[in-house]
């Protein structure tokens, strides 16, 4: 089982030594044709440049610790149509630093992710939004592939959410329009609010089925287990390749600090359950997460790779060192 922290790489002291470097729209367009060139390719050479030496990092760790998520903001602004005929003519330079991100990661069995952002809807019910929504998943996917990724099933994931008005039969509609390459690595999640399980599970002959058991139980007020029917059917989902979690749990203060929360007891609106802890806390939801053994997790908390890590050393604790 590989645990997998998502972003922002943080040093003992909770600072980022190798920070995404962004910018505003405003800012760039209110630059000149040169100066928009040079403002992009100086923070896409940060990027991943410092991606590379998070894979560094990364690879110091043990096996299980190898997995993270990549923010969406490696080439800042490459969807607005002012940026990307730069990023074109940017493409031969950036290529080598692409090279060396992929080259690191499989070198040292990291597993990777991407997770465009919430607007990213390919079931909405217009026209304009399915089409940004299919941009940005062709930006993340041309991201991967730069890297070396999207020539076989899974071998990246580029996860989503499947809510939005259209349902499934958009969100299938859309898919049929991605590259060959971006089908290759989508994978789709329920949520907390509008897509449950039981509606992503309609795409599982599509794609991969990321199941996130915090938003299950914010949605539903019930705690999956790995024995649970659909969980096989999550699994079937990845054809052979070993499937992705998310676990996250609510914020300090909300919930227990043990023992499985009630919501009926609780008393608190959905609203702020949804929110991320800083850290996991609850031992007895940390051994619930950890009890689906059929999977590596991605572990969406905002202490990012420190708290991940603390989660992995009570559990060795826990299982007498064994992992």
């Amino acid at each position: 089982m590989k645990l997998g922290f998502a972003c922002k790489f943080l040093d003992p002291e909770f600072r980022q030594p190798f920070p995404f470097k962004s910018t505003t729209r405003t800012r760039f367009l209110g630059l000149g044709l040169q100066a928009r060139e040079n403002l992009l390719y100086t923070l896409s050479v940060t990027n991943l440049t410092h991606l590379a030496r998070i894979f560094e990092q990364l690879a110091r760790l043990p096996p299980d610790l190898r997995m993270m998520r990549i923010g969406s903001d490696l080439l800042p602004l490459y969807t607005v149509p002012e940026a990307t005929p730069i990023y074109h003519e940017l493409s031969g330079q950036l290529l080598p630093l692409f090279e060396k991100c992929g080259d690191l990661a499989r070198a040292n069995d990291i597993r990777l992710s991407f997770h465009p952002g919430q607007y990213s809807v390919l079931a909405s019910d217009s026209p304009p939004v399915v089409e940004r929504a299919l941009e940005d998943v062709e930006y993340h996917a041309l991201c991967a592939t730069l890297m070396g990724y999207g020539r076989s099933f899974q071998d990246f994931k580029i996860n989503i959410h499947m809510n939005g008005k259209a349902g499934f039969a958009g969100f299938k509609h859309a898919f049929g329009k991605l590259s060959p390459e971006a089908r290759r690595m989508l994978t789709v999640e329920n949520d907390e609010i509008s897509c449950s399980l039981d509606d992503v599970l309609q795409a599982r002959d599509l794609c991969p089925i990321v199941v996130d058991i915090h938003h299950h139980w914010v949605k539903e007020n019930a705690f999956l287990r790995p024995d649970d029917p659909r969980i096989e059917q999550v699994i079937a989902s990845w054809r052979g390749v070993r499937p992705v979690m998310h676990y996250s749990i609510s914020q300090e203060g909300i919930i227990p600090e043990q023992g499985l929360p009630d919501q009926l007891a609780l008393g608190v609106a959905k609203s702020k359950l949804r929110a991320h802890s800083d850290f996991y806390f609850n031992q007895t939801l940390n051994d619930w997460a950890l009890s689906f053994t059929d999977f590596d997790i991605m572990c969406e908390v905002k202490m990012k790779n420190i708290a991940r890590d603390r989660l992995y050393n009570a559990a060795r604790l826990r299982d007498g060192g064994e992992r």
